[in-house]
């Protein structure tokens, strides 16, 4: 069995009800202006995004976790978003498909913020 990397994705309720869509196994591609996705290394860095951006833009934010194959995903750059520990791994929106494929059992709902939470 391959040794995975643990990565967290902030999202709002349409992209999950994609992820739902696909048994809780796949990203959804993503629109023409995401050139990237950007799940993150820390589950803080996440609830963070969740909480304070989410909420905001649609009402609802969800923080998922997911592990990835760890040798498929160095081959991606880790990037610095702003202090030492927001750290985002880059994955070209032309990429996704395969990035799923290397996906190591089911993405999970670890939190969920509504207003006021």
């Amino acid at each position: 069995m391959a040794e995975t990397t643990i990565l967290w994705r902030p999202t709002g309720p349409e992209e999950l009800e994609l992820v739902r869509a696909s048994g809780w196994k796949a990203w959804p591609p993503r629109l023409p202006d995401q050139p990237i996705f950007y799940p993150v290394l820390n589950e803080q860095y996440a609830i963070m995004i969740a909480r304070d951006w989410n909420v905001s833009a649609s009402g609802v934010g969800y923080v998922t976790r997911f592990e990835v194959d760890r040798e498929f995903a160095s081959r991606y750059p880790i990037r610095q978003a702003g202090g030492r520990d927001i750290l985002e791994l880059w994955v070209p929106a032309e990429e996704l498909d395969e990035f799923n494929q290397h996906i190591v059992g089911l993405i999970e709902v670890i939190h969920e913020f509504w207003p006021g939470s």
